[in-house]
This record gives structure tokens, C-alpha cells and sequence, in this order.
């Protein structure tokens, strides 16, 4: 009998190019119909779940908080504004450092939020014990070796501060490998069982202080964003072009699917330096 044959894989596409137009109308209304409270995420954060685990870090004004893939910065200007804190992102995307520097230049906040290119996979270029908390939302799936990843925030977090992430890809259902490429078409993925980060955790030195499944609010704003987009299509045809928008809407449905009926879920950890 001969086999069938193999599908082709979807072509992975660059969700976060669109940094290089995160000001155009466009853009801001898609942003504001996904989320609501539009601070410039890229993720499945909205502000009142920000607002909920802000407080977990324990952070007091004028401290110093690393916030690892920050993107446009709009999400590191909102934790400054929050919390009273000095913010430093880093991210691997150059237009995306670029946008979140011209933006908060254009806000009077370079003062206290600043961003620079680096790749949170490798060494940081911090000194040992200078920050007060590490923040990384929605963004440990691209780090594959998640464990130094671990290590490096240990050492640059000072003794008995907090970082706190969100993994939004933990398996806890069955999962075709036809859905696990539409859900890694933005990048490179790793995808964990339960269990894993919390062995990665306790072997980098920390202590797990807070677990919670909000898998919901990636299902709820996945949904949204799908809407949006298809809200905006003509818009974003001119700006993506039709192959790169319907790879995006075939992510996003992806991502709608596996959220709500909890295959793939979103997990957030806080941990304590001991």
C-alpha cells in the first residue's frame, strides 16, 4: 500500500514585523478591539490581568525590573507608570527595540524605561544582583534552553525578589502535529507537559511561589484578534499582503481552538530568588 503524501508545512510567518507599523490606524484599531485597554501588547495580555499580577512581585517605587521580549515597550512604560519602577527591556527584534525607544522618547519617559537589543537566550550583559524582578510575558516558548534561561535570571535578580512568567503553549491535551505547526508559525516553539517548569524552576534555584491556569484570557483575546483582523482586512492586505494575512488568521483560529478547549494551555509562574 503506498503511503499518502505528506502534507506541506505552513510557511512560519513574523508576527512581530509588524513592529515597523505599530502606529499606523490600522494597527491601533485592531489593537483596541483585541484588547480593550490598548497599552501596545503584542501578546495574550490585556491591562486588567496585568494589573492582577503586578502586585505578585512585590515591588517597591523606584526599583529596578527587567522585562525580558518587551517588544514595542508599551507593556514596560505600563509597568513604570504602575509601579514607580525603573524598567529595562530587551528583545531580540531591532524594530521593535527601535519602536519602543522612539515611542517612549516621544512620551518624556526615557528617564525610566529604556530597551536594547539583546537575545534572552544567551548571557545577559548584567552585572549579578541588579534587578528587583524579571517580568516575561508570553514569550517562554521561544527559548529552548529555558533552563539557562532560568539561571541567568536567578543571577541578575537581587537575593529574595520575584520573576514572574506566563508559558502559553503547556500541553495538556492531544495535539495533532497539523495544529502544533499552525500554533509555532510565528517562531521558533517549545512545547512542555506539566511538570516540566516547575523541575526547570527548582533546579535554577528558585522557589515556586504562585501557579495559575489563564489559559481563558488567550482564548478570549485570540478570538478577538481573529475578529479584528478580519474587521480590518482590506487595511491589512495593503500593509501584510494577502499570503501573509491568511497565515496570521490561520494562526490566530489556531490558537482560539486549542486555548478554549484547554490542549494548549497558558500557565503563569512567579518564583522567588532564595
Amino acid at each position: 500500500m503506498m503511503a499518502k503524501p505528506e502534507k506541506a508545512k505552513p510557511e512560519r510567518v513574523d508576527l512581530y514585523s509588524s513592529y515597523s507599523h505599530f502606529t499606523e490606524q490600522v494597527m491601533n484599531a485592531v489593537r483596541k478591539e483585541t484588547f480593550g485597554d490598548d497599552i501596545g501588547q503584542n501578546s495574550w495580555l490585556t491591562v486588567d490581568e496585568y494589573k492582577r499580577f503586578l502586585p505578585l512581585l512585590n515591588l517597591a517605587e523606584g526599583g529596578d525590573v527587567l522585562e525580558v521580549a518587551s517588544g514595542s515597550g508599551g507593556p514596560a512604560r505600563f509597568v513604570s507608570r504602575e509601579t514607580g519602577c525603573h524598567v529595562t527591556g530587551i528583545d531580540a527584534n531591532e524594530s521593535g527595540v527601535a519602536t519602543a525607544s522612539r515611542i517612549a522618547a516621544e512620551c518624556g519617559e526615557s528617564d525610566w524605561v529604556r530597551f536594547r537589543v539583546a537575545d534572552a537566550n544567551a548571557k545577559l550583559s548584567f552585572g549579578d544582583d541588579s534587578f528587583d524582578a524579571v517580568l516575561c510575558v508570553d514569550s517562554m516558548n521561544h527559548f529552548p534552553d529555558r533552563l539557562n534561561v532560568f539561571r541567568e535570571w536567578h543571577r541578575v535578580l537581587r537575593p529574595g525578589k520575584r520573576a514572574l512568567f506566563t508559558d502559553p503553549v503547556v500541553v495538556t491535551g492531544p495535539v495533532t502535529n497539523d495544529e502544533l505547526a499552525l500554533r509555532s508559525l510565528v517562531g521558533l516553539f517549545l512545547f512542555v507537559p506539566p511538570g516540566v517548569n516547575e523541575q526547570l524552576i527548582e533546579q535554577a534555584g528558585f522557589r515556586l511561589i504562585h501557579q495559575e491556569d489563564v489559559t481563558n484570557n488567550a482564548a478570549l483575546v485570540s478570538g478577538r484578534w481573529h475578529q479584528a483582523r478580519t474587521n480590518h482586512k482590506n487595511e491589512l492586505l495593503e500593509i501584510e499582503g494577502e499570503e501573509r494575512f491568511e497565515s496570521l488568521q490561520k494562526f490566530f483560529a489556531a490558537v482560539h481552538k486549542l486555548t478554549s478547549e484547554k490542549r494548549l494551555s497558558r500557565i503563569v509562574y512567579v518564583v522567588e530568588k532564595t
